[in-house]
């Protein structure tokens, strides 16, 4: 979208008005969700990014929402219902909602008008639960332009291995770890959560509704969080059956944060996106 390299340069001080990064405020299930908004400089409007963290959101992507501003992007990061120091409580429904409930108010006139937004063109881009909670988001809601997952968690790869009691134990110890800066849930409560919810949190049922979509999918090799032959592979392999036309799917030899492909990360999201997010008619 823009002809210097986003990685390395900041925009021209000459674009009016310059880049800003106001605070945002989103309601859901009642609750107050805090939002950082990265507005790029320039009149707009410009096309929207959300950006979903994970479970819990040690790793939040401010670097990548940085990068899709200079690149041209508004790129929206926030918190959701019961993490962070946000009212209510954790649950991987929550988080569903909340990302619904953001994704609908970023494009409205009070929202997008006030601050350059471009409502015809928006993206979902999430890392671990964050990629399934895009997914899942961009299969219901037909107006979302392009979606992209990485390293992401799918729960209906996982759920069916809790008919052994000491993988469902491994879960359920293994989320208790990470809830510091969560509240109102426990390890076996989400655990049964992901139980209840069975096969329709699977990711590769979502190809039907997908199929009218540009989708990226990025595994990670050296991942422990969401091994890429269980989350990336399968998911792949389902997409590229339905098909998915527009699927673009890569494997980093990184982790689960990818730390050590931060900026290749950066430069694959951007380039899909520019690719890929049209302006809707």
């Amino acid at each position: 979208m823009m002809t210097a390299d986003f990685l390395v340069s900041d925009p021209s001080s000459a674009l009016t008005p310059a880049a800003s990064t106001p605070a945002l405020r989103f309601t859901s299930g009642g609750e107050t969700l805090q939002g950082i908004l990265h507005i790029p400089a320039g009149p707009g409007p410009h096309p929207i990014v959300v950006v979903l963290h994970g479970f819990p959101g040690n790793e939040r992507n401010f670097d990548l929402a940085q990068a899709l501003r200079r690149a041209g992007y508004a790129a929206l990061v926030f918190h959701y219902r019961g993490s962070w120091g946000m009212g209510g409580t954790w649950s991987w429904g929550h988080v569903l909602e909340d990302a619904a409930q953001v994704t609908a108010a970023i494009r409205t006139d009070e929202i997008a008008g006030a601050h350059r937004l471009d409502p015809r063109r928006l993206a979902l881009v999430g890392h671990s639960l964050g990629g399934f909670t895009a997914l899942m988001t961009a299969a219901d809601d037909l107006t979302i332009g392009a979606v992209a997952s990485v390293s992401g968690f799918n729960f209906g790869a996982v759920t069916p291995t809790f008919t052994d009691p000491a993988v469902r134990r491994g879960y359920v110890e293994a989320f208790e770890e990470e809830l510091l800066p969560l509240r109102g849930t426990s390890g076996e409560a989400l655990v049964a959560e992901m139980e209840a919810a069975g096969d329709a949190w699977s990711l590769a049922r979502l190809a039907p509704r997908l199929a009218d979509r540009p989708v990226l999918l990025v595994g990670t090799s050296r991942d422990t969080a969401t091994p890429h032959e269980i989350h990336h592979e399968p998911l792949v392999r389902a997409y590229e059956a339905h098909p998915v036309p527009r699927l673009e799917h890569h494997v980093f030899p990184s982790d689960h944060a990818l730390s050590d492909h931060r900026v290749a990360l950066a430069r694959t999201v951007i380039d899909f996106l520019d690719r890929r997010l049209a302006v809707a008619e």
